[in-house]
């Protein structure tokens, strides 16, 4: 990778981003106060290893357990290095809150801009909501597991709240998520970079604790070389499992998209932008390790651990924290109060995952995609797109309620935050390596020779994991068991097909500008 000379500043806003984004035809609308700290902020704390790994630790357990949890991350993180470099690359070039749509216009060519752009736009905002309804839902489920465990777990008499206290639950998370974001950016900006800190000091505090307190540990053997083929899902080929096992580190990293996002908020956007995206994904990989391996070392007994029977209800991160104290010290207490370090951070994760959205929405909307687009292009009194905020946070609620009448249809629905917004990171790249391949003009971030190459690689594994991961979870398959991510990610893609076709052909142009004179 290579960074070219940058442009010299531009005399208004005093930075070479700001200079790009008025090469581009935009006028600047949002403040520019975040650093680069900031920005690698916001997609660190996306990313949030904590919550990620928390949420699908199950998945994790139950398809291969250690060896893919341990080795698999390196897969998946490997690959997932490729998008975000390729990202990086086109991001530099192209730095404003749209992110990937916009890139999809500038590099699929004139003819195709208005549908490249559509497509992608509509698959990264609906996927952008869909990482905030699973991210805070999941925050909600685990504070239901944080209240059966303080009133006496599973096997105590606990507590366990019903499917409406939850997505109750999931309601207030939503709204405190909107009002923080109502706050000025410097605020946003604070609660960011508090956010990454609280992730990173975390997972240390975790990987170490946990295994330490422990009183019984697994063996090194155990954890880099056990491979759990007893899934209960009727899946015997260990390459099937392994793939399967893959989907918590590629859920776990996804969400880095929002330092695209953030541009028009960055300074030197057109080279903090591409640092943010790069850095949160590779101190993200390395974390991440750390916490897999801190607490599986802590692991012994993994079909109790998924047992819906243990006092955790079958959550089994939280039984791993609840045992290790409790064998130690008789009370499972710290155990508590690690899965509230772990609380924190998701909660921080979903809120940052709002500001990502809210950004995006506001973009798309400056550009007349989306309906009511006026209203969700406003900003308020602090530059901030107010309306774009709420709106966010209100798809996300609609988007848990179908939990309340199945979870595989809340699963189907929430599928979408990994495939559907892997396919949007993936066609902007796409026409980056096949139709704009000997037009596209680098930013002074750029992959030199090796961009091609690492486009394609990027390309084809979101074109691996896109078909990996809509593959049938259990066996034999029914109503119940049916893996629903083809269905949800397919229906996304008719919806937004026949949308164009019947009407936004006609009127939708692609990115336009609103730079006056």
């Amino acid at each position: 990778m290579t960074w070219n000379k940058a442009p010299a500043a531009d005399a208004e806003g005093g930075d070479t981003g700001h200079a790009r984004l008025r090469e581009l035809g935009y006028k600047q609308e949002l403040k520019r106060d975040l650093s680069v700290l900031s920005n690698f902020a916001f997609s660190f704390s996306i990313i949030s290893v904590l919550t990620g790994i928390t949420t699908l630790y199950n998945t994790g357990l139950s398809f291969g357990g250690p060896a893919t949890m341990t080795f698999g991350w390196f897969v998946a993180g490997a690959f997932t290095m490729t998008v975000g470099l390729s990202m990086a690359e086109i991001c530099s070039s192209f730095p404003t809150s749209g992110g990937l749509y916009y890139w999809s216009a500038r590099l699929s060519g004139k003819r195709w801009a208005p549908f490249a752009s559509w497509i992608t736009g509509w698959f990264n905002i609906v996927g952008q909501w869909a990482v905030t309804t699973s991210v805070d839902f999941s925050l909600a489920q685990l504070i239901q597991v944080i209240i059966l465990l303080s009133t006496g777990g599973n096997n105590g008499g606990g507590y366990m709240a019903s499917k409406y206290v939850v997505i109750a639950f999931h309601a207030a998370i939503l709204l405190s998520h909107a009002a923080i974001n109502s706050l000025p950016i410097t605020w946003l900006s604070f609660f960011g970079q508090f956010a990454a800190a609280w992730n990173m000091l975390g997972v240390f505090v975790l990987m170490i604790a946990v295994p330490t307190v422990a009183t019984e540990r697994a063996s090194a053997k155990f954890v880099f070389t056990h491979f759990n083929t007893e899934n209960n899902a009727g899946i015997h080929s260990n390459f099937y499992i392994f793939v399967l096992g893959l989907l918590m580190s590629q859920y776990t990293l996804t969400g880095y998209d929002a330092s695209a996002h953030m541009t028009e908020e960055t300074k030197n956007a057109d080279r903090n932008g591409p640092i943010g995206i790069i850095s949160a994904i590779g101190i993200s990989i390395i974390v991440g390790w750390g916490y897999i391996l801190g607490i599986t070392f802590a692991v012994k007994d993994i079909p109790y651990l998924l047992s819906p029977d243990n006092d955790a209800g079958g959550y089994a991160i939280a039984e791993v924290f609840y045992l290790a104290f409790k064998s130690r010290y008789g009370s499972g207490i710290g155990g508590i109060i690690c899965l509230g370090i772990v609380a924190v951070a998701i909660y921080f994760c979903g809120m940052s995952s709002v500001t990502s959205n809210s950004r995006m929405a506001y973009a798309f909307s400056r550009d007349g995609a989306m309906p009511l687009s006026s209203v969700w292009h406003k900003v308020n009194k602090h530059e901030v797109p107010i309306n774009a905020v709420w709106l966010s946070a209100l798809i996300s609620l609609c988007m848990a309620l179908p939990s309340l009448g199945s979870l595989v249809a809340f699963q189907a629905m929430v599928s979408i935050a990994t495939i559907g917004l892997y396919v949007a990171y993936a066609l902007p790249i796409l026409f980056r390596v096949t139709l704009a391949r000997k037009h596209f003009v680098p930013g002074p971030f750029n992959l030199g020779r090796c961009g091609v190459a690492v486009g394609w690689a990027a390309v084809l594994w979101v074109a691996t994991i896109t078909v990996l991961f809509s593959l049938p979870v259990s066996y034999p398959v029914t109503k119940d068991t049916l893996n629903y991510t083809p269905v949800a990610v397919g229906g996304l893609f008719l919806l937004v097909l026949s949308s164009w076709l019947l009407s936004a052909r006609h009127w939708f142009k692609g990115p336009i500008t609103n730079l006056d004179g």
